[in-house]
């Protein structure tokens, strides 16, 4: 994996930004900055500085080198808006930091897409690809020619077998299973600890053993 910058600025400022941070110092980089979208987020570190809004983003930015500076996402449960902001930060000249926590087990020839975060105790096999600003989360299980197309979220625990395709922004909840060769539309829902022993239309929230449309 390509070395992260020196200096790492964080949007998001829930519970996933804790894993986020964790991360980002293993591989020897420091937090300066973490941005919400609004005022109502309590500052997730006493030492680093939170700011609310692109306008205050804008303005901290001012004054500094972006193209020194890399960002990740710490936004759970919508691809969409990770997606969304990768965009306005690369065009901002900030770069996408891939997050590959030191215990996760990743085959040789899987495909790891920028800004991608990949947490502890995951295993991902052979031939995977996991696409850009996807959420790998913590113990969650990734087999063999599987791909997670932009912006998916795996939530920890959740095992997907051989040869699945999950579409983009889509979200399997954490614990669930999803069975080989089963193909998840983009923008689809997996609720925990679900089984998954067919295709998911796009757009759709499944649930249950076997998992049905909710």
């Amino acid at each position: 994996m390509e070395a992260l910058p020196e200096e790492v600025v964080i949007w998001g400022a829930l519970g996933q930004v804790l894993l986020t941070r964790d991360v980002i110092e293993l591989n020897g980089s420091k937090v300066i900055a973490v941005f919400a979208e609004d005022d109502k987020h309590k500052a997730p570190f006493p030492d680093v500085p939170l700011y609310f809004g692109w306008e205050q983003f804008e303005s901290w930015i001012r004054d500094k080198d972006p193209s020194r500076i890399g960002f990740s996402l710490s936004i759970n449960m919508d691809g969409r808006k990770r997606l969304a902001y990768h965009e306005k930060l690369t065009a901002k000249g900030l770069k996408p930091v891939t997050l590959i926590h030191p215990s996760a087990v990743i085959a040789g020839d899987a495909q790891i897409g920028e800004g991608s975060q990949i947490m502890a105790g995951v295993v991902i096999g052979p031939r995977a690809r996991i696409g850009k600003q996807c959420i790998v989360n913590t113990r969650a299980g990734i087999d063999h020619e599987t791909v997670l197309e932009d912006g998916a979220e795996i939530s920890p625990g959740a095992t997907l077998c051989g040869l699945i395709r999950v579409g983009t922004c889509s979200w399997i909840a954490a614990g669930a299973t999803v069975l080989p060769m089963v193909r998840i539309g983009e923008n689809a829902v997996v609720g925990a600890g679900s089984v998954v022993n067919k295709d998911v239309p796009a757009g759709t929230t499944v649930v249950g053993i076997p998992a049905r449309p909710k």
